[in-house]
């Protein structure tokens, strides 16, 4: 019996999830259908913008993303402190870009006079959307929804397009974090659809390379990273960008060349501020949704996030505590 949503994501448990969604069907995001021979790779372009455009809407930020032959990784982190300092006219404004709204915010962004009753009728919607602008399963539902109809529409049928809404991990400390990004940005790469991350299409790491070496910078469509833990700590990823690109590099050569015995001595000095040894940074990083569960993280981090979540048990427990000791 499928889990509740309530007890899959709670930001009192963690704001970071990674979240799939696959297709049914036979259906392809990219590819060519070899019974067919249509190619459909322009829609890992449909996906990956509306990811983009999404997270430029809402209060969730987008830490990794890749869109993948029949499925799709996204690392997202929900940043209610954001969508709480936004005005009542920013909140509206930014759900007019999704939906029409109603005939009163219409007015209200017209700015137009309204009642009393009206102006209550209207913040009371206004606090609604504000929800669920910070909420991840209305993210995923604006990005399958609109894909699924495009899809459905250029193969002239209908019916569901995607296997069921999406499925979530709550990564509940650092080392989890890393180890979620790197798997999702290494994606093509294991299944042998690049050779580097530079060269892995439809990737955050392809997107976050590119922008550095234009000109120095993180994309403003994507999470930002920070640096280490420090106080007081600025809003990112703990980690810096630098170390992180030269993680997923390292990684990536290991597992192209299929190397899973033999680790590099040069390994990346994030790892040793996370500790984490290289062999088992090598099965996180390429096992990372095939063995662990719901949570993920170390064994006291996901005890906490169980129990905020409201489970009676702590799912993936054992492997987290041989994994993330």
């Amino acid at each position: 019996m499928p889990t509740a949503r309530k007890h899959q994501i709670a930001l009192e448990a963690t704001p970071y999830y990674h979240c799939v969604t696959r297709c049914v069907r036979r259906a392809f995001l990219c590819g060519t259908d070899s019974t067919t021979g249509q190619c459909f790779e322009h829609r890992r372009q449909w996906l990956e913008d509306r990811i983009l455009a999404l997270a430029q809407v809402f209060a969730i930020d987008v830490a990794a993303y890749a869109v993948m032959s029949n499925h799709y990784h996204v690392v997202l982190h929900i940043n209610k402190i954001k969508s709480l300092a936004w005005t009542d006219q920013e909140v509206c404004e930014r759900w007019h870009q999704l939906f029409k709204g109603t005939m009163l915010t219409q007015k209200f962004l017209r700015g137009e006079p309204l009642t009393n009753v009206e102006l209550d009728a209207v913040r009371n919607k206004l606090e609604e959307w504000r929800e669920n602008l910070s909420s991840i399963s209305w993210f995923m539902r604006l990005i399958n929804e609109p894909i699924a109809r495009q899809a459905n529409s250029e193969d002239h049928c209908t019916g569901k397009f995607w296997e069921a809404r999406f499925k979530s991990q709550a990564l509940c400390d650092e080392k989890a974090l890393a180890a979620c990004m790197a798997y999702v940005d290494l994606n093509p790469i294991r299944a042998k659809m690049a050779e580097k991350p530079e060269t892995s299409d439809h990737t955050s790491v392809k997107k976050r390379i590119e922008q550095f070496k234009e000109n120095q910078q993180q994309p403003k469509s994507l999470m930002q990273f920070v640096g280490n833990p420090r106080k007081p700590m600025p809003e990112g990823l703990p980690f810096p960008l630098k170390d992180y690109l030269e993680l997923v590099d390292w990684t990536g050569r290991i597992i192209r060349e299929d190397k899973r015995g033999s680790i590099s001595s040069t390994t990346p000095p994030i790892l040793d501020r996370l500790a984490i040894a290289p062999k088992r940074w090598l099965f996180m990083s390429t096992q990372f949704e095939s063995k662990f569960k719901r949570l993920v993280g170390s064994a006291f981090k996901v005890k906490q996030a169980a129990e905020k979540l409201g489970y009676t048990r702590s799912p993936g427990l054992g492997i987290c505590r041989t994994v993330f000791s």
